[in-house]
């Protein structure tokens, strides 16, 4: 969806705080403030979900209240970009090696042209029959050991949380429950983060179940971190997950916002 139709639907769905949160850009969100505008009382966030590495395996870093030209966190952007169109044209290459030709080109289409990301290739496969959805492109084609599968080499979590920072940004670790990490490495992982000076980890989440969500709280409340909640939506394709219609926060949790003007 284009910055202004996200804006729309939003509205639509009863939102009106909506943080717009792209992967490792910002270049969307004057449209959306622009949008926004057209909505009586609707409130934009500006916002950033980072990619970072940790312990060799991909993170996502969600910055809330951010500065979006901010100069150091679009030099980091720049340098996370040049990867993804290197992944992009990577995945291409290794689809092709797998018997699915110009899947680049068609991913390419799908996109603004500026970052081709994996739900583009995902959204292509679908078309041509490849999965019969989402779930079912990355469990065959895009995660480990499969044939479009490429490694991320991101932001480190030290460079994302500065980043979000220096642009006078809170730091929020998107989708804890994702990961499937052991308890013992989350923690460590909210350890570090919290080291850094991350501010909060997302306990409600589109993708999280009402045991990951208490699980989340716990965390929250083990580390001293504020609570963060989001849809983690990306598109109408992705059914499983609304707008507006989110779970309430567990009692005892201080949400993010608490903190806002």
């Amino acid at each position: 969806m284009t910055p202004a139709e996200l804006v729309s639907h939003a509205a639509a769905s009863g939102v009106n705080v909506l943080a717009l949160t792209d992967h490792d850009t910002t270049a969307g969100f004057t449209d959306a403030l622009q949008a926004a505008r057209q909505h009586h009382g609707f409130v934009m966030v500006p916002g950033i979900e980072l990619s970072v590495t940790w312990n060799r395996q991909t993170v996502h870093i969600v910055g809330l209240g951010i500065d979006p030209d901010d100069p150091g966190l679009q030099a980091g952007l720049d340098r996370i970009m040049e990867f993804r169109q290197w992944r992009a044209e990577e995945i291409g290459r290794r689809l092709a090696n797998s018997g699915i030709e110009n899947a680049y080109q068609h991913a390419k289409a799908l996109s603004s042209g500026k970052l081709i990301s994996r739900t583009h290739f995902g959204r292509h496969l679908v078309a041509i029959g490849k999965a019969k959805d989402m779930r079912d492109v990355f469990r065959h084609y895009l995660v480990a050991g499969k044939p479009g599968h490429v490694a991320g080499e991101w932001a480190t979590l030290e460079e994302g949380v500065g980043w979000i920072h220096a642009a006078g940004g809170q730091a929020v670790i998107a989708h804890p429950a994702r990961y499937r990490m052991t308890r013992t490495k989350l923690r460590k992982l909210i350890g570090e983060f919290r080291e850094y000076g991350g501010e909060a980890i997302e306990v409600v989440s589109g993708s999280h179940s009402k045991d990951d969500i208490f699980t989340m709280a716990r965390h929250a409340a083990d580390f001293g971190l504020l609570a963060s909640a989001g849809s983690d939506f990306h598109s109408p394709e992705q059914t499983w997950i609304s707008m507006g219609r989110l779970p309430q926060m567990p009692t005892g949790c201080t949400p993010v916002w608490s903190t806002w003007e």
